[in-house]
């Protein structure tokens, strides 16, 4: 099925939608929440979440890319509940997110302003600097997992992704983005 006929399920709200979006997304969104949460229960929780905020937001939102909604919706309940359940310990998800917000504020802060600087910015990128800067930062992968992918050292992917969010810092105050 379509995305377009998924949405207009939502609309008519026909429940229908979720079976639909499950056979379409359900991987995707696991896989989203797997790296972030690592426990087969929370992942399964925080997919279902994802239907229940997506039953709750469409109507009236209408998303332009299905896909990129429900990653989106994932990834922010994936790290709400990480950070609800592991408030004492500092693991990578919370190191990646820290780096992170020495560039830019938080995706809960973001703006539509933001949003584009971020698009643009990652089209600047060649395609490993834009792989290695999304790979960390939306799918919270390990500099190790990310070594492993792409054939490199931690070190080098480390140095990588450290040179990239500086450009990133660089160019959102060229683009004249407060910080």
């Amino acid at each position: 099925m379509r995305d377009s006929e998924i949405v207009e399920l939502y609309f008519a709200r026909d429940e229908q939608a979720i079976v639909e979006t499950d056979k379409a997304y359900g991987s995707y969104c696991q896989s989203i929440a797997g790296q972030i949460l690592g426990n087969p229960a929370d992942i399964e929780e925080c997919v279902n979440d994802t239907w229940l905020r997506t039953w709750q937001s469409i109507p009236p939102k209408r998303p332009d890319s299905l896909k990129l909604f429900l990653g989106k919706i994932t990834r922010n309940l994936a790290i709400s509940r990480y950070r609800a359940s592991h408030r004492k310990k500092r693991a990578h998800i919370e190191i990646a997110l820290s780096e992170l917000e020495a560039c830019i504020p938080m995706p809960e802060d973001s703006t539509p302003e933001l949003r584009m600087l971020l698009d643009n910015f990652l089209g600047t990128l060649d395609n490993l600097e834009r792989r290695l800067f999304v790979g960390r930062y939306w799918y919270a992968y390990t500099p190790e997992a990310l070594a492993a992918a792409y054939g490199m050292t931690r070190n080098a992917v480390n140095l990588r992704i450290m040179r990239t969010r500086e450009k990133l810092k660089n160019y959102l105050e060229k683009e004249g983005y407060r910080l």
